[in-house]
């Protein structure tokens, strides 16, 4: 491959600094300083797992361990400077986003009416005026407030109720948003009641749009495929990302460059003219380890986390308890530049201690006395993350290096 090449090191280097994982995890963790960071990871994504602590918390918490969790909540539901609502999944995004989703609510509402046909309960559509009107006249709701429309119990969290899908759709097509959360409860308000008039009034010509997404998603990644610029937001799609990229190719704003992958195969990706330049300059990563969420952005797309770092991850949620490699929602472990294992844990409120069931090492990797000091140092950060005051280990909990894949 006759293309620049940028070797396997730097590249995660590049990569992990554009996830504000390269450098010391310290810094501004409130206020302007934390709506930097999440501007500079595009969005932070949201998920309702609490094993430790919920996945935006750990997101935050693993570049600022100076993060705790009601700093996110005041700028989401005091000063209005992030919004909630989806790129790939449910997501916190900075409000200079919003124009851009003003015109992502018209696609989003015909590719849902399309597919919620077959997906939900018939007879939400029914619901839009009355939940409308509900909310205009008494405020926000949660889904709980229609609850007794149902006649019967919850089959569980994807068993909506006609409301239920209603309010979701509506928050989803731009005329509700998020007003807060009670708990890990939605509480829906209509938009002009939670977002500033001027987020609401801007809206962009598609094209601009377009741009920014494509950007935006390649200044955030370092390097990418059109499809990983297409997937960054779920803005664009996959044609429109190529088409993006050979304009901006023409224009000379950006060029081809071959990555190496952790097994040394090369790859043809799209970066900026001095990318490789850039990568090259970068420091070498502190040695910390850190404790991931199974939802980072920088383990998002778990084919570039295996083509990057050489680090194979699944989430097992679903894979029946005799057929798992590992427990079933465990944690990634960066040291440096490097993934070096996966820890099974749990928070347990009631002792107030984390309990590590346990942790598997990378091959290659050795449990040495300053690397388990390290360890312990990093399980320590997330256990008072999650109002926890000391760390308890499984009989056992080191377990074999991880087994090759088969």
């Amino acid at each position: 491959m006759s293309l620049p090449r940028l070797e396997n090191g730097p590249a995660r280097r590049l990569f992990l600094d554009r996830h504000a994982l390269l450098e010391p995890p310290t810094g501004p963790a409130t206020g302007a300083g934390l709506l930097a960071l999440i501007d500079r990871l595009g969005f932070v994504q949201v998920d309702s797992v609490q094993t430790v602590a919920r996945a935006h918390h750990m997101i935050l918490h693993a570049r600022r361990t100076g993060y705790r969790p009601p700093a996110l909540k005041r700028l989401l539901e005091r000063d209005r400077s992030v919004f909630e609502h989806w790129t790939h999944d449910a997501a916190i995004l900075p409000l200079s986003a919003y124009p851009h989703w003003m015109n992502r609510f018209p696609r989003d509402k015909a590719r849902i009416e399309r597919r919620w046909k077959t997906w939900r309960d018939p007879g939400y559509e029914e619901r839009f005026a009355p939940v409308r009107d509900h909310i205009r006249r008494h405020g926000p709701a949660r889904s709980d407030t229609f609850t007794h429309e149902r006649g019967r119990p919850s089959d569980g969290w994807w068993d909506w109720h006609p409301s239920k899908t209603a309010l979701e759709f509506l928050w989803r097509s731009g005329e509700l948003a998020v007003a807060r959360r009670d708990g890990f409860r939605k509480v829906y308000d209509l938009a002009e009641r939670v977002l500033p008039a001027a987020a609401r009034a801007a809206r962009p010509p598609l094209s601009d749009t377009l741009d920014w997404a494509c950007s935006g998603a390649l200044d955030r990644l370092g390097f990418a495929s059109p499809g990983e610029l297409a997937a960054f937001w779920d803005l664009a799609t996959p044609a429109e990302a190529r088409g993006w990229c050979a304009a901006a190719l023409a224009r000379g704003e950006i060029c081809e460059i071959a990555v190496e992958g952790a097994d040394g195969r090369l790859h043809r990706r799209y970066a900026r003219p001095d990318a490789i330049e850039r990568a090259h300059a970068l420091p070498p990563p502190v040695g910390a380890i850190r404790v991931l969420s199974p939802f980072d952005p920088a383990l998002r797309d778990r084919a570039r986390a295996e083509r990057l770092f050489g680090f194979r991850y699944r989430i097992e949620i679903f894979v029946p308890a005799a057929q798992r490699r590992y427990g079933y929602y465990v944690f990634p472990l960066l040291e440096g530049d490097r993934l070096i294992g996966r820890v099974d844990m749990t928070a347990d409120r009631a002792a107030g201690c984390l309990r590590i069931a346990a942790l598997w090492p990378e091959r290659g990797v050795r449990m040495g006395a300053g690397r388990r000091a390290r360890l312990e140092a990093a399980l320590m950060r997330t256990a008072r993350l999650a109002g926890l005051d000391r760390l308890e280990y499984a009989p056992g909990w080191l377990r074999d290096q991880s087994p090759k894949d088969e």
